[in-house]
């Protein structure tokens, strides 16, 4: 059955190709469920395509083609040689001729053909062309053996004595092995091809063009065997080349003198052969080889001698030259950099000499100018030293010698020089009357010789700074003496004294004179002041110390409340002169002991003085009353309105009711309200006690006047009460109200500043704002500071700010601390 209706024909040589097109049928066929299907026979199982089948069993349809058993042996088939393009077109002009085979090049018994493979083969061809051996033997080893190879070869359509493939293009013989003369590599002896090879495959190879480059490359060095001379090549270098190549040479990169060490393992000769770079295979043809010499042609003459070992020492000796030259080259160049180096050190050397000369110079006009104040010093000299020409001698030098002025010993130069200046300056001088004398020229004189780097306020070392030593040997004698003579009720020309030197004296002077000359005087006097007869109040001789001392005072408060407590032990409220001795001691005393030494002494002889009050509306007496509102300011107010309810109120309202109990005129009443309610502050009426009792006595009146119905009550009373109470209810209503109002203001203006100042601009804000919350008086040292840093006073506490960091002076050091430590230091 034909299936050209699946399979398309090519029309030059009749192969089948399979058409993929959908045909009729296949529509007609491929939905019917009982068409025949094939079952696969044993043969068709064991031989596949190869299987003999009738034509009637065929299919035409897809189903029919069999699938490839990929289980099966490979079966090779030989396509023959291509052929190359100008053969191809010589074949297509004329298929019988082709070009003969030179028999120089090929022994006579080998005539092989050019094979033709494709739509060009022959079918009458019988055997492959060249094949010569009997074929008797192929296969013998078979008869041991059931024969199978050769069954499915014959199945297969194999034909023993002609080649495989479909037109019979393969080779009939074996492939012959070819014995190397050496144990070179491949090619390395010359083309390896055999007799059969070329028998079988006479195509032109280019091995064989191969070999002929690679012979006479290798021989290169010998004389050409046709007789012709070569021309030898000479390459000339300069010394100017040979340098630049040396210094390319020194400029090689890692990698690339890496890879010029590399060792290179040669097997292409007889023997094994190593070399350390790639450089040495370029000139492994310079060195005669092993490898057999050609033979002589015709027209070729004998080759000269040659000397190898001769042009190798002579490369030697031009590689040693080279060498030189470039290592030359390098020295020279080495030592013009030397050259360089040592000018740059010369220069070097000759600013340092003229700083040297100069220092030299200017030392040498320091110590002229000391010489001769020293000479100037001696007793017989016509024109002595003032301390105001040494002042302008000093400041020449820290002006114009600024760096010998640095490095010098200002210590023993003060010592020296201006000590006895400036005993002589306040040799006749007395403090308390003349407190400024001499401050502007110890100012000067602080300026020229205190170390700023050595800045201490407590424990300072007298030997590290003239200026301290120069105050502490020379000034201090004279103030203790003064303070010696000193009286301490007489304080004002001692304040003034200290407040005009404040800013001049070392700091720790200062408070050494403050804790060990006029502390002690002070604490002295207090022992012995006596409030009963001593007719000068204590405050005016302590609170002038106050901006000077602050918090060294405090000692001294208690010694003063207790005696100024029992002073007040026989007194009566009728004396004013206590208040007056008191007051100015309430800002001075922190307000919890002013607190309780008020309820202590004084508000229990208020309350006495109240208790002695008689109330009378017909005749009242208010000296007592007076006695106690007097001390208002004084005493607080919750204590004010303890005495009121306690001692006041109970007896008022109590007239009041017996007054309304015996048909009272309401006017005299309401007068009478009106008149003790306007004997109150506001601050006191507005406290909540205070507003209960007044309203209190408003019940009672309006219960009075409601409860007498049927008796006699005087015209338009009640209109009058009830007037009254409505008024006084609002006015507290008002006063409430505008009290809200105040302090919603208060706190809006709070709020606004607290928004423009809830974030301090820096640290010292923030530390100033501690301050003030905790009572703790902080303020700037004027004139001092540590390494360039402002000195401040946080209560008794010496500190220095540092980028957000506060430091207190310690023993020996500053040491750096946190806010609540030091306000609970302060504390």
């Amino acid at each position: 059955m034909s299936m050209s209706h699946l399979y398309g024909t090519d029309g030059d040589d009749g192969v089948e190709m399979e058409s993929f097109e959908v045909s009729d049928w296949d529509l007609q066929n491929e939905f019917n469920p009982h068409r025949q299907r094939h079952r696969q026979t044993k043969e068709e199982a064991t031989y596949g395509v190869w299987a003999e089948r009738d034509s009637d069993e065929e299919r035409p349809s897809f189903g029919g083609k069999r699938s490839r058993d990929y289980s099966a042996p490979v079966s090779f088939v030989s396509a023959g040689l291509r052929k190359g393009a100008a053969e191809e077109l010589s074949d297509e002009d004329s298929d019988d001729d082709e070009k003969p085979v030179k028999q120089e090049e090929i022994p006579k018994e080998f005539v092989p053909k050019k094979l033709k493979t494709g739509g060009n083969f022959k079918p009458s061809q019988k055997g492959f062309v060249g094949g010569s051996k009997s074929f008797v033997d192929f296969g013998s080893w078979e008869r041991h053996t059931k024969g199978i190879g050769q069954k499915l070869l014959q199945k297969m359509g194999y034909v023993p004595g002609r080649g495989l493939g479909k037109n019979a293009q393969g080779i009939i013989n074996p492939i012959e092995a070819k014995q190397r003369k050496g144990k070179g590599a491949v090619g390395a002896y010359g083309s390896e091809r055999t007799p059969q090879s070329l028998q079988d495959f006479p195509v032109v190879d280019s091995e064989e063009e191969t070999e002929e480059e690679f012979q006479k490359e290798l021989s290169q060095w010998r004389k050409d065997p046709n007789g012709g001379k070569k021309k030898p090549k000479y390459s000339y270098k300069t010394v100017e080349e040979l340098k630049a190549k040396g210094r390319i040479s020194k400029q090689l990169a890692a990698p690339q003198k890496e890879l010029s060490q590399v060792k290179v393992i040669d097997m292409t000769g007889r023997e094994q052969k190593v070399y350390y770079s790639y450089s040495q295979i370029s000139h492994k043809h310079n060195i005669p080889d092993d490898s057999p010499q050609q033979p002589l042609g015709k027209d070729s003459k004998p080759q000269g001698f040659a000397l190898p070992e001769l042009e190798h020492n002579l490369q030697l000796l031009i590689d040693i030259t080279e060498q030189e030259i470039i290592q030359s080259d390098r020295q020279l160049q080495y030592e013009r950099d030397m050259v360089v180096n040592l000018s740059h050190e010369i220069q070097k050397m000759a600013e340092v000499l003229s700083h040297e000369e100069k220092a030299i110079s200017n030392l040498s006009k320091v110590l002229d100018m000391v010489e001769e104040c020293e000479r100037r010093m001696q007793p017989g000299c016509e024109n002595p030293l003032t301390l105001d020409e040494c002042a302008k001698i000093f400041e020449t030098l820290q002006d114009k010698y600024y760096e010998e002025y640095r490095m010098s010993d200002r210590v023993d130069l003060a010592v020296a020089i201006v000590y006895p200046l400036m005993k002589e300056y306040f040799k006749n001088w007395d403090p308390l009357k003349d407190c400024t004398y001499g401050t502007e020229i110890i100012a000067k004189w602080k300026s020229l010789l205190e170390n700023d780097q050595l800045l201490s306020h407590s424990g300072q070392d007298l030997s590290t700074d003239a200026f301290h030593r120069l105050m502490w040997e020379i000034w201090m004698p004279y103030v203790r003496n003064i303070v010696a003579r000193w009286q301490p009720r007489n304080c004002g020309s001692m304040v003034d004294f200290l407040d005009s030197w404040v800013n001049v004296v070392p700091v720790w002077i200062l408070d050494n004179i403050l804790d060990q000359l006029i502390f002690p005087k002070l604490q002295k006097e207090v022992e012995s002041w006596n409030p009963l007869t001593d007719t000068v109040p204590i405050h005016s001789w302590i609170h002038p110390w106050l901006p000077l001392m602050q918090a060294r005072l405090e000692p001294l408060y208690s010694p003063i409340r207790n005696k100024l407590a029992n002073a007040l032990q026989k007194w009566h409220p009728s004396d004013s002169s206590a208040k007056l001795i008191l007051q100015p001691w309430k800002d001075v005393f922190t307000p919890g002991s002013w607190e309780a030494f008020m309820v202590k002494n004084i508000v229990p002889k208020l309350g006495m003085c109240l208790n002695e009050l008689i109330i009378n509306p017909h005749q009242q007496h208010m000296d007592a009353f007076y006695w106690v509102i007097d001390w208002e300011g004084m005493i607080s107010v919750s204590s004010l309105v303890g005495l009121l309810e306690k001692h006041f109120f109970p007896k008022w309202l109590q007239v009041l009711c017996s007054w309304l109990s015996n048909s009272p005129n309401y006017e005299e009443i309401t007068k009478w309200y009106l008149g003790w309610k306007s004997m109150f502050s506001d601050q006191v009426l507005a406290h909540p006690s205070i507003k209960d009792k007044f309203n209190e006595a408003l019940d009672i009146m309006n219960r009075a006047v409601s409860s007498s119905v049927g008796g006699y009550m005087q015209p338009g009373a009640r209109e009058n009460i009830a007037y009254l109470t409505h008024t006084e209810r609002r006015k507290d209503f008002q006063y409430e109200a505008m009290q809200e109002r105040r302090e919603a203001e208060n706190m809006a203006q709070r709020g606004i500043g607290a928004a423009a100042g809830s974030v301090p601009m820096n640290f010292k804000d923030l530390i100033q704002t501690k301050a003030e919350e905790h009572n703790i008086v902080f303020m700037p040292v004027i004139g001092k500071r540590h390494e360039g840093k402002q000195l401040y006073t946080f209560g008794r506490i010496v500190i220095y700010i540092d980028r957000g960091v506060v430091f207190v002076q310690g023993e020996k050091t500053w040491v750096p601390t946190s806010l609540q430590s030091l306000i609970d230091m302060a504390k």
